[in-house]
């Protein structure tokens, strides 16, 4: 299973595509609308506008063998600690080697923002971004199918 915080996902034709390759079902999960899909591997879910809503929602499902795309830092190590593959739609991955990192970046960006010392700004995504997330996202879809094969023998 492929989950997708989807509000503002700059890549979703690419996650359905790559899913559609390897016949894994899509989840894109957002506080508002989605274009309806009528691919039977892909469901859309609309949470509550509450803060948090859509990544509680993705964090309480996604385990060992799933998929997750965000660019939501503080959601994507909820799912490594679950046991999920995470990717960021500039296809940086998340895992257990890298996310105390990047949480701890991500929360000295919050503050220095909070305090003025930094305006925010983020970088436009590329065609780079939308080259390395590709790449990423056949990797990620080939290792959840690995694990998940033993458990369907």
């Amino acid at each position: 299973m492929i989950y997708v915080d989807a509000d503002a996902c700059p890549v979703k034709p690419e996650i359905t595509k790559v899913a559609e390759r390897h016949g894994l079902p899509v989840t894109f999960v957002a506080n508002t609308g989605l274009r309806p899909s009528r691919d039977p591997m892909i469901t859309n879910v609309i949470v509550s506008g509450a803060f948090d809503a859509a990544d509680d929602w993705i964090a309480e499902r996604a385990g060992a063998g799933d998929v997750v795309v965000t660019a939501d830092v503080p959601l994507a190590e909820r799912c490594v600690l679950g046991g999920a593959l995470v990717t960021g739609p500039t296809g940086r991955v998340f895992d257990d080697r890298n996310i105390g990192m990047a949480r701890a970046m991500r929360d000295l960006g919050q503050h220095l923002r909070e305090t003025g010392e930094s305006k925010g700004y983020n970088a436009a995504f590329s065609t780079r971004d939308r080259s390395a997330f590709l790449q990423t996202m056949e990797r990620l879809c080939r290792q959840a199918k690995a694990m998940a094969k033993p458990a369907e023998e």
